[in-house]
């Protein structure tokens, strides 16, 4: 079985990349059984819709305030060092 560590980072890759038929496998078998997995998956995605309906004001329809450009791009450049640091680590 896979440990937490790396079904972290695989949760993660998914957002970037199809993971291969035993990866996904591994991965839903892990989330079947470990709650807390399972768990910060259910977050990851939350993150992810959230940042994706920010980033499009046109779909608006649930009341979510438009990102206004200033503050889209703020974002992004701290998106992008934070990333560039994590790289840099590496």
């Amino acid at each position: 079985m896979l440990s937490c560590k790396k079904i972290g980072e695989l949760l993660s890759q998914t957002m970037d990349r199809k993971l291969s038929f035993r990866e996904w496998l591994g991965l839903k078998l892990h989330l079947f059984i470990c709650k807390t997995c399972s768990c910060y998956d259910k977050q990851l995605q939350f993150v992810a819709r959230s940042a994706r309906r920010l980033m499009q004001p046109e779909k608006d329809s649930q009341g979510i305030p438009a990102l206004s450009d200033d503050a889209g791009s703020r974002i992004s450049s701290a998106i992008k060092q934070q990333l560039d640091k994590e790289e840099n680590k590496k």
